[in-house]
């Protein structure tokens, strides 16, 4: 990763950190910390990603997460949709990027694309 982390403001940080804790947890990624409002998830206790209620909640964001495997990308996919998100691409080969190009993509509470994806051929 080129980001040592990354802040989004959203609209409503409980209803965030609820979709987000589902969603990621396919990806073996969960809440580390919370801090002045602002919660942060990550892997192996270090908080790469973090959100909080802003003055204004960022306009629409692509936010593509790393998925070890295909199967991680579809459980990252239904769990996301089954925390309210929405659909906006299902899991699936987007050979356009390249020919191992794995990824599912959902609308997540504060209209940003948030994806998960594997690079990886099938195992």
């Amino acid at each position: 990763m080129i980001f040592d982390h990354i802040g989004v403001n959203v609209s409503d940080t409980q209803a965030s950190k609820a979709f987000f804790s589902a969603a990621l947890a396919p990806l073996g990624v969960s809440l580390v910390t919370e801090v002045h409002g602002w919660v942060g998830y990550g892997k192996d206790g270090k908080p790469d990603f973090w959100f909080g209620a802003g003055a204004q909640p960022h306009t629409p964001m692509h936010l593509a997460f790393k998925a070890a495997n295909r199967a991680q990308v579809r459980d990252f996919y239904a769990a996301a949709l089954a925390a309210g998100g929405k659909d906006n691409g299902p899991p699936g080969i987007r050979a356009i990027y390249h020919p191992d190009y794995y990824g599912a993509f959902v609308i997540g509470p504060d209209g940003h694309n948030i994806e998960a994806v594997c690079h990886a051929p099938e195992a």
